[in-house]
C-alpha cells in the first residue's frame, strides 16, 4: 500500500504564498488521481484540487480557482499545490489523497496522508 506524506505547511500572512508537497512512497500510476482536500476547524473536509496523473488534467474548487495550482512535483511520485493570494479562510489542515478515478468526494479516495497545517493570518 502506498503511503503519502505531506510537507510545506506553515504560517503566512494574507496575500502570501505557500507550496505544499505530497510524496508517495511508491509509484503513482498513470491511472491514478491525486488530490488535495482541506479541513478547517469545525468544518467538514472539502475538495480543493485534483490531478489526473497520466493525462495531467486538473480540477480546482471554485473557492481556489485562479489562486491555487496543482501539478506534478519536482521529484518523481510527488504532487504539489501552489497556493497564492492566500486568505484567512484558507486556514485548514491540508490532506493529500489518491484515487483510481476523479471525485470531489473524500469517500472516493483510498489512501490519505496525515495532513499539514496551513494558517493564514489577517
Amino acid at each position: 500500500q502506498v503511503r503519502l506524506v505531506e510537507s510545506g505547511g506553515g504560517l503566512v500572512q494574507a496575500g502570501g504564498s505557500l507550496t505544499l508537497s505530497c510524496a508517495a512512497s511508491g509509484r503513482i500510476y498513470s491511472s491514478s488521481v491525486m488530490a488535495w482536500f482541506r479541513q478547517a476547524p469545525g468544518k467538514e473536509r472539502e475538495f480543493v484540487a485534483a490531478l489526473r496523473w497520466g493525462a495531467q488534467t486538473k480540477y480546482l474548487s471554485d473557492s481556489v480557482k485562479g489562486r491555487f495550482t496543482i501539478s506534478r512535483g519536482n521529484t518523481p511520485n510527488a504532487v504539489s499545490l501552489q497556493m497564492n493570494s492566500l486568505k484567512p479562510e484558507d486556514t485548514a489542515i491540508y490532506y493529500c489523497a489518491r484515487s483510481t478515478d476523479y471525485s470531489r468526494q473524500e469517500s472516493g479516495y483510498d489512501v490519505w496522508g496525515q495532513g499539514t497545517q496551513v494558517t493564514v493570518s489577517s
